[in-house]
């Protein structure tokens, strides 16, 4: 099926970007790590934008919300890329699946969006797995996991964003103005402890700049061919899949409260995306009739 395909693509590339940044932690700071990434990726979408003759992906007439979406999603990334290095890998990708919690809320809020049980039911869900991975009052918690924490509620921001950016402005534009904005960014915080990169980290960090196209290039392919709901359901592979790397390649222990704080918050977003997939169905099959 295109759908495993795709979503093969996706975890392989999400996969590779953890270990990528894993690698590179402790010798390259996070800021120049997501200042190549930036570089990386502008370089590949003007090449395809140049080369498709789509110029027209680079105007906008919203350069403020770009600019407010890439301010939060370069702090995600931040985040992100900064627990990759403290956390374990599973413990990072299983707090990354609260984004879809964050963003239900963040989406009520900021577009009015309808609050349902069904979407309280999945927030619960949310925080019930968050609770069950960081154990408060029967472990010490790590400081790190509230930084993964806050650069999931970030990535729910920048969701809620592009969500209102894409009323009015292509993938490729959106993926554009990424780049331009956070690549200034990246070099200018990275200046002060820029370290060049010398040997096998060039090539770590050309697979973390050319693997973040990717997986949501292959995610964004995958949904054509499935039910959002579908594609929420594969993604969560990445959850096990990378404590297996976390395992095999760093001697990291494997926790069976990861797993199941993982599968509540999947639980939850599965809860919250099964009647969008099917209120987006309904209309199509009335056109096909």
């Amino acid at each position: 099926m295109p759908v495993v395909l795709w979503m093969l693509g996706t975890l392989v590339s999400f996969c590779l970007m953890a270990i990528g940044a894993r690698e590179l932690s402790g010798d390259v700071s996070v800021f120049q790590m997501l200042f190549f990434r930036s570089l990386v990726g502008l370089l590949c979408i003007s090449a395809i934008v140049l080369f498709a003759k789509r110029r027209a992906s680079f105007k906008t007439e919203r350069l403020a919300l770009h600019g407010f979406r890439n301010i939060f999603h370069f702090a995600g990334q931040f985040g992100w890329f900064l627990g990759i290095g403290l956390l374990p890998l599973a413990e990072v990708f299983a707090l990354e699946f609260t984004v879809p919690i964050w963003t239900l809320l963040i989406a009520a809020l900021a577009l009015n969006e309808r609050v349902t049980v069904r979407k309280l039911v999945a927030v619960f869900l949310g925080i019930l797995g968050v609770l069950v991975i960081v154990q408060p009052g029967y472990a010490i918690v790590d400081p790190a996991s509230f930084i993964v924490l806050g650069a999931a509620i970030c990535y729910a921001i920048t969701h809620t964003c592009t969500k209102s950016l894409s009323t009015s402005e292509s993938a490729l534009s959106i993926l554009f103005y990424m780049c331009v904005i956070q690549l200034p960014i990246g070099l200018v915080l990275s200046l002060p402890s820029w370290v060049w990169p010398v040997g096998y980290q060039w090539r770590w960090l050309l697979v973390v700049g050319l693997t973040a196209l990717s997986a949501h290039y292959c995610m964004a392919k995958a949904m054509l061919f499935a039910e959002v709901t579908t594609v929420v359901t594969i993604d969560f592979l990445r959850l096990p899949l990378i404590a297996m790397v976390g395992v095999l390649l760093y001697q990291e222990p494997f926790e069976l409260s990861l797993m199941v704080g993982g599968f509540l918050m999947v639980a939850g977003n599965f809860l919250s995306l099964k009647r969008k997939a099917r209120r987006d169905t309904r209309p199509a099959l009335s056109r096909n009739n």
